[in-house]
């Protein structure tokens, strides 16, 4: 009886240890301490086209929506329309930043086009130089 009692104590505590690093390693946890540290975080499953991506940079949290096309190659990610979750939350950035984000998209999907959702639209259209 005493043994049975150490192995599930045993077993308990293996358990509460697999949860614990299994947490500490999560990418979701990775993306909400970098929203609080505002640093740059990019988080998204690149095999899985249907899944929306998330971003943070410098406290604000952005979703972007990726869309499937075609290229003289290959498939690939075409479209992507990009948006913040909270618009309040937008203060204090510049167009610099905007621009840094897109590069950083650019990195993984180099032949998509990056749209923004409203307000952010009307800020990059309104800051964009002529051609």
């Amino acid at each position: 009886m005493i043994l049975l009692f150490r192995l599930i104590i045993l077993l308990l505590f293996i358990f509460i240890i697999y949860s614990a690093v299994k947490y500490l390693f999560h990418p979701k946890r990775k993306l909400e301490l970098a929203h609080e540290k505002k640093q740059y975080y990019f988080l998204d499953e690149k095999d899985n086209v249907r899944k929306n991506f998330l971003l943070t940079y410098k406290g604000v949290l952005f979703e972007g929506e990726k869309y499937l096309g075609t290229t003289p190659s290959a498939f690939e990610v075409v479209s992507i329309f990009i948006w913040p979750r909270k618009t309040s939350a937008l203060k204090g950035l510049v167009f610099e930043d905007f621009q840094f984000i897109e590069r950083k998209i650019r990195e993984d999907y180099p032949v998509a086009k990056i749209d923004w959702k409203s307000p952010v639209k009307e800020f990059m259209e309104k800051n964009t130089p002529e051609q």
